[in-house]
């Protein structure tokens, strides 16, 4: 049998295997293993510090690994002949910061990707990413500078923008971090929504009600490995470890 199998749904869409990572002498990754299902939503959480962040980087190629295993539909991530501009199709990345083009509009900044990248024709694109913005609730905006929105308007297009790659896999790293408290709902809402819809998403945040709402699982990583992980009724109600305990009592 060949190896890596052919990939099929049936498969880990991501796969995680034993994953390390060091920057200098300080371990960020310390054997992190984690599956992620098609459609399954991936909720990931801990203290400041704990590598969250950095796992997602390396799930898209951002971040080199230094051992251990990436596969997203069955493709080794670290294999130095992959190509990383089709890995990032396929896996779309948000941020903490939004990271838009201030000189561009907000429909400009959705179209730019699909335009230069994939080379697709402009009156396609530009339908679809109208349809992004009428998805993230901001019609009306098109024209509109992200200096001219608020950062929960700019989230929401940093969001679309990364949708209109068509990704198999969304990942949002602390998304709502940045923003007012009053802007943070309007983002989760969008997310929410991409969910219910199937995609398949790997989320970092510190919302724990948010994660409690949408996740098929939460893990919980603490200096870098993977402390505890279960369903959202399970882990928040009846957590076996104590490490897991305290962090969940100092947030809820």
């Amino acid at each position: 049998m060949a190896w890596p199998p052919a990939w099929t749904p049936e498969l880990p869409l991501i796969r995680m295997h034993d994953v390390h990572k060091k920057f200098g002498a300080t371990t960020v990754i310390d054997g992190i293993s984690i599956d992620v299902m098609k459609g399954e939503v991936i909720c990931i959480i801990g203290p400041s510090g704990a590598g969250k962040s950095t796992l997602l980087r390396c799930i898209n190629a951002l971040v080199p690994i230094d051992s251990g295993s990436i596969m997203v539909e069955g493709q080794e991530v670290n294999d130095p002949k992959l190509d990383k501009l089709a890995l990032r199709r396929k896996v779309g990345m948000v941020f903490q910061q939004y990271n838009l083009f201030p000189h561009r509009t907000a429909l400009a900044n959705i179209m730019m990707a699909p335009l230069h990248v994939l080379k697709r024709g402009r009156v396609e694109v530009e339908a679809e990413a109208r349809a992004l913005m009428r998805k993230v609730r901001l019609d009306g905006k098109e024209d509109s500078y992200p200096g001219e929105l608020s950062g929960g308007q700019q989230q929401r297009v940093a969001i679309a923008r990364s949708l209109a790659m068509q990704p198999a896999v969304m990942l949002f790293d602390e998304v709502t971090a940045a923003l007012d408290p009053e802007t943070v709902k309007e983002v989760l809402v969008t997310i929410r929504e991409l969910a219910e819809e199937g995609m398949t998403c790997v989320i970092v945040t510190h919302e724990m009600g948010f994660a409690r709402e949408v996740a098929d699982q939460i893990y919980f990583t603490d200096r870098g490995v993977v402390v505890e992980h279960g369903p959202p009724a399970e882990f928040f109600t009846r957590c076996r470890d104590a490490r897991t305990r305290q962090f969940l009592s100092q947030i809820l």
